[in-house]
Order: structure tokens, then sequence, then C-alpha cells
């Protein structure tokens, strides 16, 4: 015998098995980039990716990908920089992102800014220019963003677009902040 329960839950189920998990990458500005995406220990891996200059690139992750990604500029040396934090069906079943400064703070010109792709757009996290009080810059820092979209957009670059022009990304009516540990690598 189905019950509206029964149901409900088996839509949600549906809902989350359908969900298209994306970060998708918008470089505002006229440099190449590679991105090193790093999961959490026992997933998947995955190939980088290449966004040309002014492009935009979307990469799809496994239900319940947890990880990073960071560029780097076409020519430059291979090192972790200002990471794209996320986690896809976390807790709740909600989708938990931050930019983190705390590997390399200074790497201010690579991911800049993370929000949902889908109106309402917000909240959002980094900065664009950097530094702002928005971002994780330590540990304990209390950053980490909340939504229930499954396709956040990445800026890569220190240029605007129409979607990062009209945001204040120092302001509260950013969202909820979480604690870091829900985006964290578990090694």
């Amino acid at each position: 015998m189905f019950s509206f329960r029964n149901i409900a839950a088996a839509l949600a189920l549906a809902a989350t098995a359908q969900a298209q998990n994306t970060l998708t990458f918008v470089s505002t500005d006229n440099v190449d980039r590679t991105i090193y995406i790093t999961p959490s220990e026992g997933v998947e891996g995955m190939d980088p990716v290449t966004v040309a200059a002014g492009a935009t690139v979307a990469v799809n992750f496994a239900t319940g990908f947890i990880g990073n990604a960071y560029a780097v500029q076409e020519g430059k040396e291979n090192v972790p920089g200002m990471l794209a934090e996320v986690n896809f069906q976390g807790w709740g079943g909600s989708t938990y992102f931050d930019v983190s400064a705390i590997v390399n703070s200074a790497d201010t010109d690579n991911v800049m800014l993370m929000y949902p792709a889908e109106a309402p757009s917000t909240p959002i996290s980094g900065c664009n220019p950097f530094p702002c009080n928005n971002a994780y810059y330590l540990p304990d820092d209390v950053q980490t963003k909340v939504t229930e979209q499954t396709n956040i957009i990445v800026t890569l670059g220190g240029g605007n677009t129409n979607a990062t022009a009209k945001r204040d990304v120092n302001t509260a009516a950013n969202g909820k902040n979480m604690p870091r540990n829900l985006v964290e690598l578990k090694y």
C-alpha cells in the first residue's frame, strides 16, 4: 500500500538522482587556465579541464561529490591556489560550497567567486577583487555557503560578467555561513 509519505520520499529520491551536479567555470578575462579537480578520498578523480579566455565550461560531478578545484594560468607552474570547494548532496541533501584562500591567499587572479547558477542566485562566496570578508582565510572561519541548487558558477579572473557586476560580495545578504567541515576533504 502506498502512502503520501512513501510517494513524497520516492519523488525526492528521484529528483536527487536526476540532479546534475555541475561546476560551471566562467572566465572573465583574457587568460587561458587549466582547472585541477581534487576529490575527497574514495571519490573518483577527474582529468584536468581547460577553460579558454572568455569561455564557459561546465564540469559534471557524481552524486555526493566532495572536493575542490583550483586554476592555473597557461604557462604558469601547477601550484594549488585559491580553492573552489564543494560538497554536492551533503548534509540534508544540500550543496555546500566556498572559496578558500587557506592554501594560497596570494592567488588573487584565478578562482574568484562561487554562487548558484539559477535564480535566486545567492549566496555568494569569494571576492572580486580580493581580499574581502567573504572567503576562507583561516581554518576556523565560518564561510561555507549552502543552497539547494546543484549548478554552481565559479568565476575565474578579475573581470566582471553581467552576473557578477550586480553582486555585492561584501554584504551579509549573501546567505547563512556554515562551518568549513561541510566541504572539507575527508582523508
